[in-house]
C-alpha cells in the first residue's frame, strides 16, 4: 500500500511533536497531570473518612467528617501547593464553601448533561486555561463526585432520612440543599484553580 506525501503531512499535522493527544501545548498537559496527581488523592481520604463514621457511628457520624475533616484535609493541600481547591455543587450543603463560580456551574451543568447521557460519572471530569486578565492565566480542573449508595444516607430524599439526622443537618447546615440525589447522579465536584 503507497501512502501519498499529502496524506503523510496530514498526519503530522494532527499531532504535532511533543502534544498530548488531543493537542494540549506539552506544559499545559504536563500542568494538568500534576495537578491530578495531587489533588484526586483528596477523594478517596474524605469517602474513606465518612465510610468509617458511618459504620460506627450511623450517619450522623458522617457530619463532622463533611463539616471539618474534609475543609481541614483541602486547606492542607492549599498551603501545600498556594492552588484554590474546594467541593462545590449546584445543590450545596454549605453556601459559604460550596457555591460555585460562573465557570464551574457551567462544567456542573455540563457533568449532568454526560451523566444523563449515560457517560459513568466518576470518570467525568472538565479543564480549561482562563485568562483571568492583567497577563494572568489559570488552570482550571474538576472532577465530579458522584452519588454513591452510601452517600443517601444525608443526600437522598428528605423524606428518608431519619429525624435525628434532618436534626442535626439543619443545625449544622441551615441553608442545606444538597438532598433530593440518587445513586448515580453528579452531586458535585472537586475544583482546583491553579496559576499558570
Amino acid at each position: 500500500m503507497k501512502i501519498s506525501p499529502l496524506l503523510l503531512i496530514s498526519l503530522a499535522r494532527l499531532s504535532p511533536p511533543g502534544f498530548a493527544q488531543d493537542g494540549t501545548p506539552p506544559d499545559l498537559a504536563a500542568a494538568l497531570a500534576e495537578t491530578k496527581k495531587t489533588a484526586l488523592p483528596l477523594l478517596p481520604k474524605v469517602v474513606g473518612a465518612m465510610q468509617a463514621a458511618v459504620a460506627a457511628k450511623g450517619a450522623a457520624g458522617a457530619i463532622p467528617v463533611c463539616r471539618v475533616e474534609a475543609p481541614t484535609l483541602l486547606q492542607a493541600m492549599r498551603q501545600q501547593t498556594g492552588w484554590e481547591i474546594r467541593r462545590v455543587s449546584l445543590k450545596m450543603r454549605n453556601p459559604a464553601t460550596g457555591t460555585p463560580d460562573a465557570w464551574e456551574v457551567r462544567q456542573l451543568a455540563d457533568f449532568n448533561i454526560r451523566a444523563a447521557n449515560g457517560e459513568k460519572p466518576e470518570q467525568i471530569e472538565a479543564s480549561a486555561v482562563i485568562d483571568e486578565g492583567g497577563g494572568k492565566r489559570s488552570l482550571r480542573y474538576m472532577k465530579a463526585l458522584p452519588t454513591a449508595p452510601v452517600c443517601l444516607q444525608c443526600h437522598g430524599p428528605a423524606e428518608s432520612l431519619g429525624e435525628d439526622l434532618r436534626h442535626s443537618l439543619a443545625r449544622d447546615y441551615p441553608d442545606d440543599r444538597a438532598l433530593g440525589y440518587a445513586a448515580g447522579q453528579v452531586r458535585g465536584a472537586l475544583s482546583v484553580r491553579r496559576p499558570l
